[in-house]
């Protein structure tokens, strides 16, 4: 089963019905025999806390949230697989059968910042289709937006300079196209993923691997091949064996038209620094500097004074850089008494031992500004927003009774994180452990 994508781009999304725990199924069942299935409800997503030490979170998947939310669909290879697990009953198997979104999803807009408590996405309908939605939403958001948080803070230690994303070997190869689509938003200017590229037309890079230097006789022989084939611009690899050889050579074979050097071991700080030294003396000022191997946000900031042009980060990246979850949560916040669909919602929480109690009630939030129109707090509430919070609120509109009203190019959410972190404190860029730059107020 699948569906065309609604920008455009050339990839069909299959079916996202079985991304989904049982228990949201198992629900769904007792709920339609109990009578309580089609009550009015909303649920909220939020995180309690960001991962120790950040101090601000990165919102990234909601356009795959949307994609999946429409693509949620039970074909007939779905409804079997079930059926023959004994999974859901005949009934529960015949409402999944037409199951077709018909709520309403309210939520910050991709991109944006998010801090404890921020009610990052509201989705309201009647508890059956609701509830269902949860595990995938969850899925793609707790994934997206850790990798989108640790694109961030590297964008922020590289301060202008040039970041392709080169993880796709360090992952699963389905993540491994969402964590480029999050990194793009939090700050990276490529990736080496071609799936990436093909999927969401982010801009794609990369030249050659140690192993084509190892395929030739020589050093000389394999820059020789590349620069013929991809021209003086391209990049040389230069660390296969020893690197001032390598540039010597490098800058023969290409002149000092040369587009770039990359370096991919050893002590890079010092080595930038030998490498722009020697290329200026050879001519080659324009000649970039690339740097690889293992990086994080950390080793980006330390090699902030180094001649550096652009990074190449993997591992740490789509890892999330630590922090491989966000720990977002989907909660029951409120629900009706009854399923007449005039009924209004009254506030529900969960209330237990360990820190993990929420706040009942659908939530407004907005972003109190400083006299200098700098980010102060996250403000969240119920009722009616105040009078001076106005013009300040977060949440937007994304579907309404079931159609999508937000999907947007994946340019949009770029800017839109470059300009929200551009509007928090000064301390937001600081890498050192902290509180969250913001505190969360509730009204």
């Amino acid at each position: 089963m699948n569906a065309a994508d609604p920008l455009g781009l050339p990839v069909t999304v299959p079916s996202t019905a079985l991304f989904t725990d049982r228990y949201e199924l198992t629900m769904v069942q007792a709920a339609l025999r109990a009578g309580t299935a089609h009550r009015r409800a909303a649920f909220e997503v939020f995180t309690r806390r960001l991962p120790e030490g950040r101090r601000y979170g990165v919102l990234a998947g909601t356009g795959r949230v949307l994609d999946a939310v429409t693509n949620f669909r039970f074909g007939s290879e779905e409804l079997d697989f079930l059926r023959e697990r004994r999974v859901v009953d005949e009934p529960t198997l015949d409402w999944l059968a037409g199951y077709r979104f018909s709520g309403s999803v309210h939520g910050y807009p991709e991109g944006e910042v998010y801090f404890p408590g921020s009610p990052v996405l509201r989705v309201e309908g009647t508890f059956a289709e609701c509830v269902v939605l949860e595990t995938v939403i969850l899925s793609i958001l707790n994934h997206d937006s850790a990798v989108a948080a640790a694109a961030s803070r590297m964008a922020v230690a590289a301060a202008g300079r040039r970041l392709t994303e080169m993880g796709a070997r360090r992952t699963h190869e389905l993540s491994a196209v969402a964590a480029a689509r999050a990194a793009y938003i939090g700050g990276f200017d490529a990736t080496s993923d071609l799936a990436a590229g093909f999927r969401y037309g982010i801009p794609t890079a990369g030249t050659s691997a140690h192993a084509f230097t190892l395929l030739h006789d020589t050093e000389r022989d394999a820059f020789t091949a590349q620069v013929s084939s991809m021209g003086r611009g391209t990049t040389l690899l230069v660390d296969t064996y020893d690197v001032a050889e390598a540039v010597r050579t490098a800058v023969e074979v290409a002149g000092p038209e040369l587009g770039a050097v990359r370096i991919d071991s050893g002590d890079l700080l010092l080595l930038a620094h030998r490498v722009r030294h020697q290329l200026d003396e050879l001519g080659a000022h324009d000649t970039r500097i690339v740097v690889t191997s293992d990086l994080d946000e950390y080793a980006i900031a330390s090699l902030a004074a180094a001649p550096v042009d652009a990074y190449g980060v993997g591992t740490q990246l789509v890892t999330g850089s630590g922090h491989p979850t966000c720990s977002m949560v989907y909660k029951l916040v409120a629900r009706a008494d009854s399923d007449d669909p005039a009924a209004p919602l009254r506030p529900v929480a969960k209330k237990s031992m360990g820190g993990k109690l929420s706040i009942g009630g659908v939530k407004w939030a907005a972003r109190e500004l400083d006299e200098d129109g700098t980010a102060a707090a996250e403000v969240i509430g119920t009722g009616e927003i105040p009078a001076e919070l106005a013009g300040q609120e977060l949440t937007v509109e994304l579907v309404r009774e079931g159609e999508v009203l937000a999907r947007e190019p994946l340019e949009v959410p770029r800017e839109r994180h470059r300009r929200a972190r551009a509007g928090l404190p000064l301390s937001a860029a600081q890498l050192s452990r902290g509180e969250p730059v913001l505190p969360t107020r509730y009204a």
